[in-house]
């Protein structure tokens, strides 16, 4: 069930108090209850029409509901979890019927384990990883594509990581190769897609203060997390994608720390 809440009309005010650009129809953020979705969802709230965040967790959702009405925005709340494909399908119906055509979706559901190396991991693990941060993101564009080639107008960001763009042999199997393929995944919607008016976005970040630290066999302490980009760093440029002109496409973007241990 959407819970749909917030400001009457399209109109979002920047920090100014004046109104800002607006982005026409919806905006789906998928993984939009805690740590980078939640960051990209109160951003994209200054200018999309209507934001959705959809997450398994519903208080999670709901807290960010109520950060994007803090901002002046509208947003809904709906459950989902990615790993359910007919409950995918269902939500994406749910969306269009109340609010139209998704016009933006960012797919930031993610999840990784501890033991992720081949002395440790298990199948089972392996697949799990798989099915949250690949096979849910097709799922998911599955659901909004028809929607956005009717209107020949759709931005697809797919949210991967600093081991999707180079390899990062403490990430583990299943990550790298879940993260990775978000990249084959963005381009065969440029190739396939761009006539269509679609888009899509290989986004990576480096190393983020997110909650998904806490999976890593050696969680970094606080003053190295303090180094990190932050939620509402990533946010920020989502929305700057989200913002440019339909005539543009952003391919892939990169963004790390200063600090990045990437290179340590």
């Amino acid at each position: 069930m959407i819970r749909d809440e917030g400001r009457d009309g399209a109109v979002a005010l920047d920090e100014k108090g004046e109104v800002s650009a607006v982005t026409t129809g919806a905006a789906w953020v998928i993984g939009g209850g805690s740590g980078i979705g939640r960051g990209v969802a109160i951003a994209l709230a200054a200018s999309a029409e209507h934001v959705i965040v959809s997450g398994r967790r519903e208080s999670e959702l709901a807290s960010t509901a109520r950060a994007i009405r803090e901002v002046g925005g509208r947003a809904s709340a709906l459950a989902l979890d990615v790993g359910d494909a007919d409950m995918v399908v269902a939500a994406a119906q749910e969306i269009i019927r109340r609010h139209g055509a998704v016009r933006t979706l960012v797919y930031s559901a993610g999840t990784n384990v501890p033991n992720r190396f081949w002395s440790n991991g298990a199948p089972e693990d392996y697949e799990r990883v798989l099915d949250v941060n690949l096979t849910g993101a097709v799922r998911a564009v599955h659901a909004v594509l028809p929607g956005m080639r009717s209107g020949r107008d759709g931005l697809i960001v797919l949210v991967s990581s600093w081991a999707g763009w180079t390899f990062a042999p403490t990430a583990g199997a299943a990550y790298l190769t879940s993260k990775t393929a978000l990249g084959a995944l963005a381009e065969t919607i440029n190739a396939e897609e761009r006539l269509n008016g679609v888009r899509a976005t290989h986004f990576c970040p480096g190393e983020v203060e997110t909650e998904i630290l806490d999976t890593r066999p050696n969680p970094p302490s606080r003053a190295e997390r303090d180094l990190m980009l932050n939620a509402d760093d990533v946010g920020e440029a989502v929305r700057w994608i989200a913002d440019q002109p339909a005539r543009i496409c952003v391919n892939e973007i990169v963004i790390t720390p200063t600090a990045n241990t990437s290179y340590a």
